[in-house]
């Protein structure tokens, strides 16, 4: 007789172990499941990278063009705006688009709203600010204009 088919040797698992792996993925599927669920962390942080990415484009755009570029915000836009005056006046397009301004996604706020500013020509904001959306806040040095979260 062949002794690999005799029950003794027979493998799989136990209904104890099939009850706790079912266990275990229920508790996960509870503690995990609500914050992929929860869309609003997710377009509050790609707001967060779009604002801060935009603001060194300003930075950038001001430097290489030796203008001044304005940053205006509302507790739910950024618009940029370049100029040969602090007042700028004329729109800053974006690289991804013809437009000089983002929008933040439905429930996303800027808050609280800073101050409007400008970089000047050699990138130095005209004052430091600090921009706070969700739970991410991102900082441009007053002295440098080098921004960061």
């Amino acid at each position: 007789m062949n002794s690999d088919l005799s029950p003794s040797c027979q493998s799989g698992f136990t209904l104890t172990e099939l009850v706790m792996t079912i266990v275990i993925i229920g508790v996960l599927a509870v503690v995990v499941a609500p914050r992929f669920a929860d869309n609003n962390v997710f377009q509050s942080r790609g707001f967060a990278d779009q604002v801060q990415a935009s603001l060194r484009y300003a930075q950038k755009v001001a430097i290489a063009q030796r203008h001044y570029a304005c940053a205006a915000f509302t507790a739910s836009q950024l618009a940029l705006t370049i100029g040969t005056t602090p007042a700028c006046g004329t729109a800053l397009n974006l690289p991804a688009g013809s437009v000089n301004y983002i929008n933040a996604p439905s429930g996303v706020t800027i808050s609280p709203v800073p101050a409007n500013f400008y970089f000047d020509a050699l990138g130095k904001p005209s004052a430091g600010t600090s921009v706070v959306i969700g739970t991410t806040t991102i900082t441009v040095e007053a002295e440098t204009g080098y921004v960061h979260q």
